[in-house]
């Protein structure tokens, strides 16, 4: 499994993901009442260094708007191509967006640090999605791209 290309885990190709990315998907995002939680603050340093941000919250469906931005609430809603798919679900959570994701095409899906889902990991690198595991976008985007 891990010759699979699509299965991103050195520092440049993951350099190389970032700058090719420009429209984040955040499935997983918090609102600003969790300003304190990465799946708030992460987004909002993506969205401040020049990425798009599209919420994609799984709770709070009172929601509509988070970094200025509006709420989706699934993947098919949202237009136009999808760079990534960030998420912040915890592992056993990730099954029920495998086929969600699958159907979004995105360029890439990137599983924040401490989240490790093999098995999605591996049907996303098979369907040609580069995939990153266990790794926090924003300690990588300052490492790697600034």
């Amino acid at each position: 499994m891990e010759s699979d290309p699509n299965l991103i885990d050195d520092d440049s190709s993951i350099s190389t993901l970032l700058r090719e990315t420009k429209k984040i998907v955040v499935l997983g995002i918090k609102p600003e009442s969790r300003a304190d939680q990465p799946a708030y603050y992460v987004p909002k340093y993506m969205q401040e260094n020049g990425y798009e941000i599209v919420p994609l919250p799984v709770y709070y469906p009172e929601i509509s708007e988070i970094l200025g931005k509006p709420v989706f609430r699934r993947l098919s809603d949202i237009p136009g191509p999808i760079d990534m798919v960030n998420v912040f679900r915890m592992p056993n959570d990730i099954p029920q967006h495998i086929d969600e994701i699958l159907a979004a095409r995105p360029h890439s899906v990137w599983f924040q640090l401490g989240i490790r889902h093999d098995e999605a990991a591996r049907r996303f690198a098979e369907a040609g999605i580069k995939v990153v595991q266990d790794r926090c976008l924003l300690v990588e985007h300052r490492a790697l791209v600034r």
